[in-house]
């Protein structure tokens, strides 16, 4: 009884801890999960727990969105568990940084495609970060898209905003997904390509300006920017035209996946435009700075022949001869002073008359 009422005692002074909850992985990475049928979300504009949307998206004409960003290991096998990827899934979506491609494995598609976000800056410089990248890996199976996004560019909540207001195309199954997320990317594409193609502007008007700083290491930096943000739209061509070739995409999605593609090779051209571009005015700086280096040795020279002038004459009448012609005028230093103007100033004159001053 005592030790009862002590023990009861002890807990109002100080209550039990609570033992800690095993977490199932790492919940802060689902983005959304949601339900899709008959063009419309199913499952309301709250999230659920994808383990229950799997089972709900059983039934036919349903898939599931599941949306995650930097899962961990742990909550990508669980979710691998629930939708039975294989284990190169949950390795490839976990570690990032892939090439754009298309792997078919399985009864699962995965498709990989580069993030890419423009940096707004006041001015470019050697430093400067132009352009941003990350990528995001969807896979597609029989009733589900899940999205795995590495990064901080390129979030996906208006691209399903966007899709959920387009019934006729959702309605499609979750390669709808695959084609949204696409979409969203090439539009993002364009839109740096916009952007970088207003700072090529800037540098090309400051490399034919008349007064130009002699610093030009921001042109490298934007050229380094460039080779980034080619990795992101050049290889992405050939997995869409693989796209077109696969049989379970649905057909009516094939008109959609020609126009993202027709974009994406506009931007392909445009970035492959910029890279010549810059190569020019790489090339103009590199041939403004010769013929600077060059106008300024002529500059050094016709001022070294000027001042050639007076110590030519100087060493001559300051040689220790007993008898020289001059040496006994009363002019003789006044002479000499007016022949190195008059020589100096001629000098002068036709150095300058041929543009060497």
């Amino acid at each position: 009884m005592r030790g009862a009422l002590g023990r009861l005692l002890e807990n109002i002074v100080r209550p039990p801890t609570p033992a800690p909850q095993a977490r199932h992985g790492d919940q802060d990475a689902v983005v959304d999960c949601a339900v899709y049928a008959g063009g419309a979300r199913r499952s309301g504009p709250r999230q659920i727990p994808y383990g229950e949307a799997a089972r709900l998206a059983g039934r036919r004409g349903s898939f599931v969105w599941l949306g995650l960003h930097e899962p961990s290991r742990s909550t990508m096998t669980a979710v691998a568990e629930v939708f039975g990827l294989h284990e190169l899934h949950v390795e490839q979506a976990v570690s990032g940084g892939h090439r754009p491609g298309v792997e078919v494995l399985g009864d699962v598609t995965r498709l990989v495609l580069r993030t890419a976000r423009y940096v707004e800056h006041d001015e470019l410089t050697a430093t400067s970060e132009v352009v941003e990248t990350g990528d995001v890996t969807i896979l597609v199976g029989p009733s589900f898209a899940i999205t795995v996004r590495q990064g901080p560019v390129g979030p996906l909540a208006l691209v399903r905003r966007e899709l959920e207001s387009r019934p006729e195309v959702l309605r499609q199954g979750p390669w709808s997904v695959a084609y949204a997320v696409g979409s969203r990317m090439v539009d993002s594409y364009l839109d740096v390509a916009g952007h970088v193609e207003h700072d090529l502007d800037r540098i090309e008007e400051e490399t034919f300006a008349t007064v130009r700083s002699s610093e030009f290491s921001h042109i490298y930096q934007l050229k380094r920017e460039m080779v980034e943000f080619k990795r992101a739209v050049l290889p992405l061509g050939e997995p869409m035209t693989r796209l077109l070739e696969l049989r379970d995409v649905p057909p009516a999605l094939h008109p959609y996946l020609v126009d993202v593609r027709s974009r994406l090779a506009r931007a392909a051209d445009r970035v492959g435009g910029f890279d010549e571009l810059l190569n020019s005015i790489l090339q103009a700086r590199l041939a403004q700075i010769s013929v600077d280096q060059n106008h300024d040795m002529r500059k050094i020279a016709a001022w070294a022949a000027i001042a050639a002038v007076p110590t030519v004459i100087a060493g001559i009448f300051g040689m220790n001869f007993a008898v020289m012609p001059g040496l006994d005028s009363r002019y003789g230093f006044w002479g000499a002073i007016l022949a190195m103007v008059l020589i100096g100033g001629g000098v002068h004159r036709s150095l300058k008359k041929y543009g060497w001053l």
